[in-house]
């Protein structure tokens, strides 16, 4: 992969601190800044809840509930009837 060079503006003092702990795991701030960047991407892409939303099963299931209940027709139960 082709990198690239950026500016990133943030507090002095959390610039200080990630300056640290990159000297104590003998790394460079580029590297920290890549893997979490890559954590927050790889999250994105295995969120469930994206593929559970894009399932039209669900998408219908879940309008049919709101039109239930916006008609009144849903039917409520107490939390010891379910559980």
């Amino acid at each position: 992969m082709r990198k690239v060079r950026t500016d990133i503006t943030m507090d002095k003092e959390l610039l200080d601190f990630i300056k640290e702990y990159a000297k104590n795991q003998k790394t460079s701030l580029s590297a920290i800044f890549n893997q979490f960047v890559l954590s927050i991407k790889r999250a994105k892409e295995n969120n469930p809840t994206d593929i559970i939303i894009a399932d039209p099963d669900f998408t219908e299931s879940l309008l049919c509930a709101i039109e239930k209940i916006k008609s009144g027709k849903m039917k409520w139960h107490k939390y010891d009837e379910v559980f």
